[in-house]
């Protein structure tokens, strides 16, 4: 086929989309190719084609609206989906939470009941404490003499005997009875009185306490207290727990102590070094404790209260005596065969 002829062909009338034919083209406006003729085709097509193609826009614009539209709506379903469903974690965690609260709270009941429901006891403890008290019946040890009941002046007035209770108490922290006995002898001697004590120098008080444990700071505290009683409490020492705590140098075990020596007031049980280091030697509580708070508040769950007043006292000076901190006398304890403390030692000897 000659070229003429294709030419001619392409020239043919065409049909758009939106339907309208295109005239066909002059055949005196052919390609100078054939023909030598210089000018070049006109642009009526490109403009019969401009509405077409801007009708053509517009349809993919609205195309375009709506996917956006679709787009948005699926974006918020989406959003609403993982609000729900956040809500709903929130819901689950709540729950979760609960749940973890009741049974936090279940196994704390559990702690101080047994699977019957009674409250949890030592076993062997009456027999223990009966031991104790036989080993303890002569009184030979140091609290026994020189324990801070022993450390008041005999003839002082209930006030001033009170007082030095107090500061025997204040003094016997991280001391031996021995040494807080000899100190409070050079004080009540010296003048052992509220009004004295805050008045006197630092240096001369420290000379009569010296040498008990932490004695530069207890000359700090014993200053403090005497002001405080004199101003608060006309000389005389508080009859709360809460009170006596919230004087300098005093804790639970001296409050509790105190309420007991010089109210004659059963508040708490005392524990010291030698209760809180025996009592977690013979399992008197329900789980190891590392404090003597966490020991006096696992003792109280359990002991009777009738008890209170003679338990510090009787382990103290069996502490002294035989269930010493290093190298206890297991041998001569009567609880040896009863002792969890000494089937432990056993073990691991026989290891």
């Amino acid at each position: 086929m000659s070229k003429r002829l294709k030419l001619g062909a392409l020239t043919t009338p065409r049909k758009l989309r939106s339907g309208k034919v295109l005239a066909k083209e002059s055949t005196k406006k052919t390609s100078p190719y054939f023909d030598g003729e210089k000018s070049l085709p006109t642009n009526d097509r490109a403009k019969d084609r401009s509405p077409v193609k801007i009708k053509r826009e517009a349809t993919e614009d609205k195309e375009d609206a709506k996917s956006v539209d679709v787009t948005s709506s699926v974006k918020k379903k989406s959003e609403d989906i993982e609000e729900s469903a956040l809500s709903a974690d929130a819901e689950n965690i709540k729950i979760e939470k609960f749940d973890l609260k009741n049974e936090i709270t279940e196994e704390s009941v559990d702690v101080k009941t047994t699977k019957k429901g009674e409250q949890w006891m030592p076993p062997n403890w009456e027999i223990i404490l009966k031991n104790i008290r036989e080993m303890r019946k002569h009184g030979t040890a140091p609290v026994d003499e020189m324990g801070c009941h022993k450390c008041a002046d005999p003839n002082a007035s209930p006030v001033v005997s009170r007082y030095q209770s107090l500061i025997a108490l204040m003094l016997s922290s991280q001391t031996k009875d021995q040494v807080t006995h000899a100190a409070m002898q050079r004080l009540n001697t010296f003048g052992c009185t509220p009004a004295i004590l805050a008045t006197i120098s630092d240096e001369v008080l420290g000379k009569l306490i010296y040498p008990v444990g932490f004695w530069k700071r207890k000359v700090e505290y014993i200053k403090r207290t005497s002001i405080i009683l004199l101003d608060k409490y006309d000389g005389d020492i508080p009859r709360t727990v809460k009170e006596l705590c919230d004087l300098p140098g005093v804790g639970p075990k001296m409050a509790h102590i105190c309420m007991r020596i010089a109210w004659g007031e059963v508040s708490g049980i005392g524990v010291d070094t030698h209760v809180h280091r025996i009592c977690n030697r013979l399992n008197w509580v329900r789980r190891p404790t590392k404090t003597p708070e966490e020991t006096r508040n696992e003792l109280e769950d359990w002991l009777p209260r009738s008890l209170w007043s003679e338990v510090n006292h009787l382990l103290v000076g069996f502490g002294q005596e035989i269930c010493l901190p290093r190298f206890p006398k297991c041998s001569e304890c009567l609880n040896k065969d009863i002792c969890p403390y000494r089937s432990k030692s056993s073990e691991k000897a026989k290891k």
